[in-house]
């Protein structure tokens, strides 16, 4: 099940995160609104449910958190930029998925997304080397987290729950499918 549930692996930095780590993470982050929207143009409403794994979230689910997700990373960034060391506020994404938002039409999440991708992309771009050595702190695990280390996690999350909706729509619904390849 860890294959489906981290498709592409985990994150981990580089030992020492350099300019065109920053430069592809900050095109992947870019990228990301338009390459989600590809896929999922044409998929109807039945699809929109299909899962990666079971007791996955669904294509729907996926698209809705991406949004929640990097809405909460942009005001982590801002966070970190504008305070000394901030503790950032953790959230129940798990609880967050089920709610009645999140039966919503992905073209809402879509459009938070390709807007703040736009700001958020204007913001990274503009970070001096100092900016990115800022940290936060998540009170979770009491791990500093750099704004430069952020912006790769983010870049990686985009790219994790664009395989999970890949896995998806090749299982078409069938998680039989999904068992087969664990």
């Amino acid at each position: 099940m860890e294959h489906l549930r981290f498709p592409i692996g985990h994150f981990h930095a580089p030992e020492m995160i350099i300019p065109s780590d920053i430069e592809q993470w900050i095109e992947d982050i870019e990228k990301f609104p338009m390459l989600l929207t590809e896929e999922l143009i044409g998929l109807s409403q039945e699809q929109l449910e299909w899962s990666y794994r079971p007791d996955g979230w669904s294509i729907r689910q996926l698209t809705h958190h991406c949004a929640d997700s990097h809405m909460n990373s942009f005001i982590r960034f801002k966070l970190a930029l504008t305070e000394d060391k901030p503790v950032i506020k953790p959230y129940e994404e798990a609880l967050w998925a089920k709610l009645p938002d999140n039966e919503s039409d992905v073209t809402e999440s879509l459009f938070i997304l390709k807007g703040l991708h736009a700001r958020w992309v204007q913001l990274l771009k503009n970070l001096s080397y100092k900016d990115l050595d800022r940290e936060f702190v998540h009170p979770e695990n009491g791990q500093t987290v750099s704004v430069a280390e952020n912006i790769g996690i983010y870049a990686w999350h985009g790219k994790h729950h664009l395989e999970h909706i890949r896995l998806a729509k090749g299982f078409k619904g069938d998680m039989a499918k999904a068992l087969e390849i664990l």
